[in-house]
């Protein structure tokens, strides 16, 4: 009956609720028997979205919980398993869409571990026996000229020897001055540009001496292992031959290896998939609470899932005799806060990337996504105003968005298509601005008179316009998301509530009217629209604590409540009018960008009639893409500063649901 009555109820709540943009969210609690939480995860919470969260915290009131603890069974199996998968990643498939049980996916890793390790452990004895022998070859090589025994060698009883090699130029000196002079026999073998390698004699009893005067001359002593059989170059060979076995049977293990993974990859990257499953399910316990009634024990998971995949929920356990579900409609006795799920449509979602780089909106605000995309797309289209650049900006990014996916390549194209409409409306193709004429001006050559100023450029009073129109916008969004969280400051007293909102509206009014040369407002209405509103800024403190009935309306030290109000109302029109200009910036980038390609096509040699083309190209690459970046970068500076400044907080926190990477 309670499950029938909170569907009812999730049904009728979103019936007369139309879809907002921000997902709304409901808070669940999830519980049954605590042997059938497994059940439960794999078959439901892995189909609907949920944002878990810890079930203690949020039921501190229940004095009978306590935590979930047990041990996670699976973790070593899958430890073992994606070491398998790392190690042969090269030779295993990404996925797989074969199915296996869980004792399926635990044999599997076993035995196909035990295998390898069997496999892998022969390897390496014999990459190691490989390497020994490696050694070997490359001291007795250099040697290989010595057409005499090395054991019997190493055999001799009343003559030392000694392997080893000198310098090119000590080998000389000792050959012309010193050889003859000492009883020794010195045997070279071979050379290269550094270094002779040489064999030495001495008489037993003459060893220490005569060892000093070739240490002297920077003899190098190699020692030779009794493991060699005949000559060097005899010892060489047979060294090769049992080098070259090894190598043949580290390649018959190798073919072992891949044959066992070829046999078994399939099973194996399924029992992955299945041992992380199992695994990530199982440490949903880590949120979950456990309470005891008699002799049974429960499991309560709590969480967030949007109204409509809660409404599915609670329909499809209704046949459920195990699970049970609780729909806390009250905010108010949740502890946590509810998590943000965008839903912008596809045009606009990546513009969600610049959304989070400054935060995600709070539960209760308005999502931007859409207001930033237009206004991010339109500005950048009026700084960077031609047609031919717009269109190669609109195409590049949409190719490199279909093929790559990326979110910045489908906000480039946007901002293409824009840059495109105002190139028609500015008559400015690829920075030639005579193939078109201009639906509506040249952002150079337009000027407009205005009293009190005198000549200005048409597109920077239609920037500073557009700026306030963009800023009034802003502000009647703040009274909006203040209203929604209850800020009676914010909301009506604020620069940016309602106050502000009648303080800078009269005053973009006043302006545009005298601009134009209309008849101002009376004097008394201007005093009205222009002092009260300040006025009201300034008491924000006190109007709000008068509405909200405080006891205490007026701060103590009223001397510097009015000095701080002084120079607060300062900063406010201060703030106002440096806004207003900030918007001056789009006008300029407008004018600079014809500008910019007007030096290109003089470069180039338009004027003549005879345009170098390869000039012409490589300067439009050159601005598209400089001018671009900057261009991309100050409409987002705008809409950082000067936009959601003034009305978005983005303090939320994304919704993460269960069993879902990024």
């Amino acid at each position: 009956m309670a499950l029938a009555q909170a569907r009812s109820s999730l049904l009728q709540q979103n019936n007369k609720e139309a879809t907002p943009v921000i997902e709304k969210m409901k808070f669940l609690s999830i519980t049954g028997p605590k042997a059938d939480i497994d059940r439960v995860i794999d078959q439901y919470l892995s189909k609907y979205e949920i944002h878990l969260e810890n079930a203690l915290s949020e039921l501190k009131t229940v004095t009978s919980l306590r935590p979930y603890l047990e041990i996670n069974p699976y973790k070593s199996e899958l430890q073992t398993a994606n070491a398998l998968i790392n190690s042969f990643h090269d030779i295993l498939p990404r996925s797989t869409d074969k199915k296996v049980s869980l004792d399926e996916a635990i044999q599997t890793v076993h035995d196909l571990d035990h295998a390898l390790k069997e496999l892998t452990s022969q390897k390496d004895a014999l990459t190691k026996e490989a390497d020994t022998i490696n050694t070997s070859m490359n001291n007795v090589i250099p040697f290989t000229n010595l057409n005499y025994d090395v054991k019997d060698i190493l055999k001799f009883d009343h003559v030392k020897f000694r392997f080893g090699r000198m310098t090119h130029e000590y080998y000389d000196k000792f050959m012309n001055y010193v050889y003859d002079t000492i009883d020794t026999v010195l045997h070279p073998c071979q050379e290269d540009a550094d270094y002779v390698w040489l064999v030495y004699f001495v008489p037993e009893t003459l060893s220490d001496k005569i060892d000093a005067i070739y240490a002297s001359l920077h003899f190098e002593r190699f020692f030779l292992a009794d493991e060699y059989e005949g000559t060097p170059t005899e010892a060489t060979h047979k060294l090769e031959h049992r080098l070259a076995d090894l190598y043949e049977k580290v390649r018959s293990i190798d073919e072992q290896i891949a044959q066992t993974l070829d046999q078994h990859k399939e099973n194996l990257v399924a029992a992955c998939q299945k041992l992380t499953t199992y695994s990530t399910n199982f440490d949903v316990r880590k949120l979950a609470a456990c309470t005891k009634q008699e002799d049974h024990t429960f499991y309560i998971l709590c969480g967030w899932m949007s109204e409509s995949d809660a409404a599915a929920f609670c329909k499809e356990i209704e046949q459920d005799g195990s699970t049970f579900c609780f729909v806390e409609n009250d905010h108010g006795n949740i502890m946590s806060t509810p998590p943000t799920k965008l839903k912008n449509p596809g045009l606009f979602k990546p513009f969600e990337m610049f959304l989070q780089m400054y935060g995600l909106p709070a539960y209760d605000e308005i999502d931007p996504t859409i207001i930033l995309g237009l206004t991010y797309s339109f500005l950048f289209g009026f700084m960077f105003g031609d047609a031919g650049q717009g269109l190669c900006l609109l195409l590049g990014g949409f190719l490199l968005y279909r093929a790559k996916k990326m979110n910045l390549a489908a906000i480039i194209s946007c901002c293409g298509f824009f840059s495109t409409i105002f190139g028609f409306l500015f008559g400015s193709v690829f920075g030639f601005e005579n193939i078109i004429e201009p639906i509506w001006l040249h952002p150079k050559e337009a000027m407009m008179h205005l009293p009190f100023i005198g000549n200005l450029n048409t597109v920077f009073v239609v920037a500073i316009a557009m700026g306030m129109g963009i800023v009034l916008m802003t502000m009647v969004l703040n009274v909006i998301n203040s209203l929604r969280s209850h800020n009676t400051e914010k909301a009506y007293f604020d620069t940016n509530g309602i106050a502000g909102i009648v303080f800078y509206g009269a005053l973009a009014v006043t302006i545009v009217l005298y601009m134009s040369g209309n008849t101002l407002p009376a004097t008394f209405v201007l005093v009205v629209m222009f002092l009260v509103p300040l006025a009201v800024i300034f008491f924000k403190e006190p109007l709000t604590a008068l509405v909200e009935k405080k006891a205490e309306v007026m701060p103590k030290e009223k001397g510097m409540f009015f000095v701080q109000g002084f120079f607060e109302l300062f900063e406010v029109c201060l703030s106002y009018f440096s806004n207003t200009l900030s918007f001056v910036r789009v006008g300029a980038f407008a004018v600079s960008h014809a500008a910019m390609m007007e030096v290109v096509l003089m470069l180039a040699g338009a004027e003549a009639g005879t345009p170098n083309w390869v000039v012409i190209v490589l300067g439009n690459l050159f601005v598209c893409g400089m001018e671009g970046l900057i261009v991309g970068i100050q409409v987002l500076r705008l809409e950082y500063y000067e936009l959601f400044s003034r009305f978005y907080k983005g303090t939320g926190r994304a919704f993460k649901p269960y069993g879902k990477t990024e």
